[in-house]
């Protein structure tokens, strides 16, 4: 069907959780240690380069500052890099358009979207924001797991590993 537009939407989809999954490394806690280092041995499974992968990854034979310093650059790099896969993203949309799941015309309701929905989508956007950024500001540690405000400790394993509340 449109396979460039749906490529690019997976390519945002893994830009996005790669970028969550670094910015959860960062804090250095216990549960983030373990994090890093559990998800990039999983890439060691790539045959004939994936334990050269994980050590280019890691910065050495463990994971380490170098990890942390790595992982720092990626999580600040990948939202320039999401933001142009974006603005790929939408001009294959524009150029194709959306897909009805039915498979029906229905440009005989068609209405145009400035200024309607760019106001709708603005006040949406201002709203959530500000909603966000006081949760953010207010409780910084709400959603926070107990163990990942222990230092990182290779040497000791958190003895409750959890999946989060996500």
């Amino acid at each position: 069907l449109y396979k460039e537009t749906w490529n690019v939407g997976v390519v945002l989809l893994l830009l996005v959780m790669m970028t969550a999954f670094v910015g959860y490394v960062l804090p250095w806690g216990q549960m983030s240690f373990w994090g890093a280092t559990v998800i990039t041995n999983l890439l060691s499974a790539v045959p004939y380069v994936g334990n050269s992968l994980v050590q280019w990854i890691w910065g050495g034979f463990s994971v380490d500052n170098a990890t942390l310093t790595r992982f720092f650059a990626f999580h600040y790099l990948f939202p320039f890099v999401i933001a142009a896969a974006t603005i790929v993203h939408l001009l294959f949309l524009h150029e194709t358009g959306s897909n009805n799941p039915l498979g029906l015309n229905s440009d005989a309701d068609k209405i145009s979207f400035h200024p309607y929905f760019s106001y709708k989508d603005l006040l949406g956007f201002a709203g959530l924001l500000i909603a966000l950024t006081c949760f953010a500001l207010f409780t910084p540690n709400a959603l926070g797991d107990p163990d990942n405000f222990t230092p990182a400790n290779p040497l000791v394993t958190p003895p409750h590993i959890k999946p989060e509340w996500y």
